[in-house]
This record gives C-alpha cells, sequence and structure tokens, in this order.
C-alpha cells in the first residue's frame, strides 16, 4: 500500500472519529531534511571536523592530482 492510500485511510478513519485528519505525505520532508542537516553538522564541530564544505572538500581530495614533491638532488 503506498503513502496516498494509507492517507486516505487514516483520514477517512479521523474523520469517522470526528478529528482532524493528519497531514499529506511529504509535508514535513523539507523540515525533517533541514534537520539533519543541522544536527550532522553540529556533530561534525562537537568532534572537532568541519561543519561545512566536507563534501566538497573530500571531492577536491580525489579529483585533483596528487603530485609528488620533487625534492632537489642532494649535495656531493
Amino acid at each position: 500500500m503506498d503513502a496516498i492510500q494509507q492517507h486516505m485511510i487514516d483520514s477517512y478513519r479521523m474523520a469517522r472519529l470526528g478529528e482532524s485528519a493528519p497531514p499529506l505525505p511529504g509535508t514535513h520532508d523539507v523540515a525533517v531534511l533541514r534537520e539533519l542537516r543541522d544536527y550532522r553538522r553540529f556533530e561534525a564541530v562537537l568532534a572537532g571536523r568541519l561543519a561545512t564544505g566536507r563534501l566538497r572538500a573530500a571531492l577536491a581530495r580525489l579529483f585533483t592530482p596528487h603530485h609528488p614533491r620533487q625534492h632537489p638532488p642532494a649535495c656531493r
């Protein structure tokens, strides 16, 4: 059973009981995602890591070419 069908059943049941209908599926999705993002940032700060830009920094480390350091030849 998908979310819309379940919502219709719940709405019917709440109407029969004289209560208010539940919110539509997906109504609070954006708020939940924002709270998850904020929580992960908070946990990063507590752990001493960067709170923002972590994904971009990780991708930059993956895709920038690694150049080994060229040391000058030792004096003879």
